[in-house]
């Protein structure tokens, strides 16, 4: 199993997740055309995609995903309250699979399991992939860690984690009080902070891959991040990777 980000922030998300030759691409807050090109990056096609699981209704997650199932054909994995925001119906989309939020799906041999999390959308999750043998964990919209998630992401064997912001400079920074308190609140995103004790409460025993993602442009940097992090985990910060908005995050094979 390995994994690859085509973009991270808040400018568009999207994650590849590949297993034999499954592929599956999480969020795609990406025009399709940019996506098509981000693909192309990693050697792929969208013709390569098995299937679109998407996260939450915002923009910068799910702003292009109906755009690029139908004009690939690629079906689009949703909870309810999802497909609902997204103001979509099952019935008059063929592509669309409303899933539960507790319960694990299928795509192809991969294991896909719903997580569910505190963020101002209508039934946002995130996900845990697994192949039986290995699990990919990505959390990259979260307010708060929560029991719930701690449990379903310890043991992983890679980590894709959100550290959206610096308190100090969220504090300090150019967004307006209303904004502060919504990206700050328990519904928002993680800080530096947070994710560094979400992770310190996991267990971190067959952890290959640490990454980074979603980092705000204004109120955070990749050093603080990084630091943040390794100080858990006891490594070099070199070794955490970032997922970038421009950038995204080349093949990570988990072995």
């Amino acid at each position: 199993m390995r994994f690859a980000s085509l973009a991270s922030g808040s400018g568009g998300n999207a994650l590849i997740v590949e297993h034999g030759r499954t592929r599956v691409m999480v969020d795609c807050g990406l025009g399709p055309r940019d996506a098509e090109v981000r693909l192309g990056r990693l050697g792929l096609t969208p013709a390569d995609l098995a299937a679109i699981a998407v996260t939450h209704e915002h923009d910068d997650h799910a702003g292009g995903a109906v755009a690029f199932s139908q004009k690939h054909a690629i079906p689009v994995y949703v909870t309810f309250g999802t497909c609902r925001a997204l103001g979509l119906d099952p019935g008059a989309m063929p592509l669309a699979r409303v899933i539960d939020s507790h319960r694990p799906f299928y795509i192809d041999g991969l294991c896909v399991q719903p997580v569910p999390v505190p963020h101002d959308a209508r039934e946002p999750v995130q996900f845990v992939f697994s192949d039986g043998d290995r699990r990919l964990a990505v959390l990259t919209d979260a307010g708060t860690p929560t029991r719930h998630m701690i449990e379903m992401m310890s043991g992983c064997d890679a980590l894709v984690l959100e550290c959206n912001h610096d308190p100090e400079m969220l504090a300090n920074g150019p967004y307006p009080g209303w904004l502060k308190a919504r990206v700050g609140g328990p519904f928002g995103h993680l800080s530096n902070h947070q994710s560094s004790a979400l992770l310190a409460a996991l267990d971190r025993s067959r952890l290959q891959h640490l990454v980074a993602a979603h980092l705000s442009a204004s109120n955070n940097t990749p050093d603080l991040a990084r630091a943040a992090l390794a100080q858990v985990v006891g490594c070099t910060e070199d070794w955490i990777a970032i997922a970038d908005q421009k950038a995204g995050l080349d093949w990570r094979d988990i072995r």
